[in-house]
């Protein structure tokens, strides 16, 4: 009989406190109710609602530090008020002696021109080659950044920039060239800034009014007008693709200095202005057709930019700030510059030697010519006026012409022999040494210990004392080492200073200014007297003259020797750093300096060699037609010479056979 039990309905009231079926051995499993399905549903969801609200917190907290980096950024941002209004600072123009411009400066040398007075091919190559979304963006261009991106990954390297010409004009309008996380953020805000208060025509008219383009050019009229001699109104297509090549680089791609490299960037620009469909590909072709471009160099035709710079820094002291734009005229002689130029440049190839500096002046201190380095375009560092370097034993006539004021003569023996002073003992070049000898003889062949002693006669203070008088203003040291020229000078001051020997004991202040002028031709600045007057007795300065003649005769400085009267020094400092030749006429004072920017030791050079052949050879291009005259100290006799007695032909051998 079967169980009832089995067939009764299983009510709600049954099922309620019954415990939770396991599943069984077979996996079967009790049946959830209604209830708790609608409550596992909404469990399920409490995550996407979670979700969401730190979402939104996150967004709210994103926004309030996106907010506060940008308020970090902005907080020191230069005033953005009448920017793109092109605020025309002054330009220095650098005139030689003959009126022919040796460089300009300034912000702008040429009319400001708006985008539709320019030729259509000029503005196409600018925007092909750095911003062709340029009327699209809003300031930044993010396709421009995702390919920049992508390309420098691709190269390992960063090659391109993904900046705006926005951008650019925030860049030269407000911020430094430094590149920091900073910089480039302010960059991005000041791009957004300028696109929102200006239109895209002012803004591109304010880039090429100010954008630098090389050769001391800033904006595209004063650039047409310096590498072509026209108008940028002017330009054809294929002056306007060297034009917008010059954006990237202004030195490298300058016409005036690299015109092959020029001519190559106008090709990319052209190409790219086939690119972007500014011109087709016969066009193209038919620009790079058109008549070569003159090869000017913008002002440097006597090469005279190391001079021109250190002008140019002194020009403020003269006029202070003038909102005018102005002229200097200066000291500077074209002809002697070329051949200091050319002479420096022969001498220093092949010859193992990084540089070289030349400083020549006229003998009231106007400087004829300056030579500041190898070649300016490799390196603006002026080694004539801003290096200090050791100048060996051209700082001895120094110390002899201080013990003359207290009664040595020419004639005086001197002892050449070892010597120590404490735990100090210098010694000769060649190691030997000549016993007794005149001070004439220890200066001529540059004997040390003779110096020394001589220095100990002197005395430091005196000598310090007279240096100082002649224009020496460097440090130099009070210890019996400043007889062997080991405290630092520069080359402008060491031959100023020696040009009051060759005025016979009279001052001189180096200038190269003769004097300023605004374009009008009104006078600013015009040069009156100057020099210090007589700071030497004239009969101790003939007394050194004649001894500086026997270095030149018969001593360490033969080879710099003349068809004419002439005195000098050489100086080598310790392990053959520095090599100096200074020497003057009754025309001229001219020094040598050559050496090796990081204070390498040069391979045997000495100033009797390479720097005494440069003078030389300076000297003999610059005296050219002059007639010879005596120097401060000779009246009308001849220099002495080798020849003059057998005293004088004895010491010549000995001198040939120990050399410094």
């Amino acid at each position: 009989m079967a169980n009832p039990a089995r067939h009764r309905p299983l009510t709600a009231e049954r099922r309620a406190p019954t415990a939770p079926r396991r599943r069984t051995a077979k996996g079967s499993a009790r049946r959830r109710s209604p209830a708790r399905r609608t409550r596992r549903t909404a469990s399920s969801r409490r995550p996407w609602r979670t979700l969401a609200k730190w979402f939104a917190v996150l967004a709210i907290w994103g926004f309030v530090v996106v907010l506060g980096a940008i308020a970090y950024f902005a907080y020191d941002m230069p005033d953005t008020r009448d920017v793109v209004v092109a605020e025309r600072r002054p330009t220095l123009t650098v005139e030689a002696s003959d009126g022919s411009a040796i460089a300009r400066y300034g912000d702008m040398t040429g009319d400001d021109v708006h985008v539709d007075e320019l030729p259509e091919h000029l503005i196409d190559a600018v925007l092909a080659i750095e911003d062709r979304r340029f009327y699209g963006h809003f300031g930044l261009d993010p396709i421009g950044i995702a390919r920049a991106v992508y390309r420098n990954i691709q190269a390992g390297r960063m090659t391109q920039g993904g900046s705006t010409i926005t951008q650019q004009l925030a860049k030269n309008l407000f911020l430094t060239q430094e590149r920091t996380l900073r910089r480039k953020v302010q960059e991005a805000l000041l791009a957004i800034w300028l696109e929102a208060n200006y239109s895209k025509d002012e803004i591109l008219t304010a880039y090429l009014n100010r954008v630098y383009l090389g050769a001391g050019t800033y904006g595209v009229d004063a650039a047409a007008q310096a590498y072509f001699g026209v108008s940028a109104r002017q330009v054809n297509l294929w002056q306007s693709a060297i034009l917008a090549g010059l954006l990237q680089a202004p030195s490298r791609y300058s016409p005036a200095r690299n015109p092959d490299l020029a001519e190559t960037r106008a090709e990319v620009v052209l190409s790219a202005m086939v690119d972007a469909g500014f011109l087709t590909a016969t066009q193209a072709v038919a620009a790079r057709d058109l008549p070569p471009t003159p090869r000017r160099r913008p002002a440097s035709g006597s090469g005279g930019r190391y001079f021109a710079d250190w002008v140019a820094d002194l020009v403020p002291d003269y006029v202070g700030y003038d909102p005018a734009d102005m002229v200097a005229v200066t000291t500077l002689d074209p002809q002697l510059q070329r051949s200091a130029l050319a002479i420096v440049s022969d001498h220093l190839t092949d010859s193992g030697v990084d540089q070289a500096a030349m400083v020549a002046m006229r003998l009231d201190g106007a400087v004829v010519a300056m030579v500041g380095g190898r070649a300016y375009d490799a390196s603006q560092f002026n080694r004539a006026v801003q290096a200090q370097r050791q100048p060996g034993s051209a700082f001895k006539p120094f110390v002899y012409l201080a013990a003359m004021l207290q009664g040595l003569r020419p004639d005086t023996v001197v002892r050449d022999a070892p010597i120590s002073i404490g735990q100090w003992s210098p010694g000769n070049f060649s190691d030997r040494y000549r016993g007794d000898i005149t001070a004439t003889e220890a200066l001529a062949v540059s004997a040390n210990t003779a110096a020394v002693r001589v220095l100990q006669q002197a005395g430091t203070d005196a000598t310090v004392t007279l240096a100082r008088r002649l224009g020496i203003s460097s440090p130099l040291t009070t210890d019996m080492s400043l007889a062997l020229g080991t405290s630092e000078v520069s080359l402008l001051e060491l031959t100023a200073a020696y040009a009051a020997f060759a005025t016979g004991g009279t001052g001189v202040w180096p200038y190269g200014i003769e004097r300023i002028l605004d374009t009008s031709g009104d006078t600013l600045y015009q040069r009156e007297g100057g020099g210090p007057g007589r700071i030497v007795a004239a009969g101790a300065v003939g007394d050194l003259n004649r001894m500086l003649a026997a270095v030149v005769d018969y001593g360490t400085g033969r080879a710099a020797a003349l068809d004419r009267p002439a005195a000098g020094k050489t100086g080598t400092s310790q392990d053959h750093r520095d090599a100096w030749f200074v020497g003057f006429t009754a025309d001229y004072v001219v020094g040598v300096w050559v050496g090796n920017d990081d204070n390498r030791s040069m391979d045997g050079v000495t100033g009797g060699g390479l720097p005494a052949r440069i003078w030389h050879d300076f000297m003999t291009a610059a005296h050219r037609g002059l007639p010879a005259r005596a120097l401060p100290g000779f009246g009308t006799a001849p220099v002495a010479s080798a020849d003059d007695g057998e005293e004088m032909e004895d010491l010549l051998r000995r001198v040939l056979e120990e050399q410094p």
